[in-house]
């Protein structure tokens, strides 16, 4: 059985799209998935599954979410193993610096890190650094000129309903929750 991470994209941010995390466990595990563990409010659920098929989890997950809440959720699913990894090959500046932001972008298919650098354009390299592997882009950049970047305006771009957000310690955390 392998284990999965489903990131929830926008859920519980400034009262819309509310779902509680108990609730959202149930249900997964009313729905033959294992080891349902879910961190913090902002829609993170680790758990197992024979299903090897991230498109056919994908699409369970948020038909899941629909029937249950109501809600047109987009989801991306990622394999710990796979998530592991990418962590494994982040660049040496990611998560290290403490007046930076730290994010991982996690992209939902069916779009492609290419087509979000491709839409993002070119870094702003006195502000910011990114760097991907896999599906996962990596991407710091510091505080006090944060607004400044390039990446800092995928949010409320035509993207922005296809990927997902988790900050350096939040990916950090599920990995380790996840025992690997």
């Amino acid at each position: 059985m392998e284990q999965y991470i489903a990131f929830l994209r926008g859920i519980n941010v400034g009262g819309k799209n509310k779902i509680s995390m108990p609730e959202l466990k149930e249900v997964f595990e009313q729905n033959g998935f294992n080891d349902v563990l879910t961190y913090i409010n902002s829609g993170n659920i680790i758990f197992s599954s024979c299903n090897d098929d991230e498109n056919k989890l994908k699409e369970e997950c948020e038909a899941l979410i629909t029937r249950r809440f109501q809600l047109e959720i987009p989801v991306s699913i990622i394999s710990v193993r796979d998530l592991s990894a990418a962590y494994d090959h982040a660049p040496s500046w990611w998560g290290q610096d403490k007046d930076s932001k730290h994010n991982a972008i996690f992209i939902i298919p069916p779009v492609t890190v290419e087509k979000v650098f491709e839409e993002v354009g070119e870094i702003k390299p006195e502000y910011e650094t990114v760097a991907y592997f896999g599906r996962v882009v990596f991407w710091s950049a510091p505080l006090n000129t944060f607004s400044r970047t390039r990446w800092s305006k995928i949010v409320g771009s035509s993207l922005y309903n296809s990927i997902t957000i988790r900050n350096s310690n939040t990916v950090i955390k599920l990995l380790q929750l996840a025992k690997l």
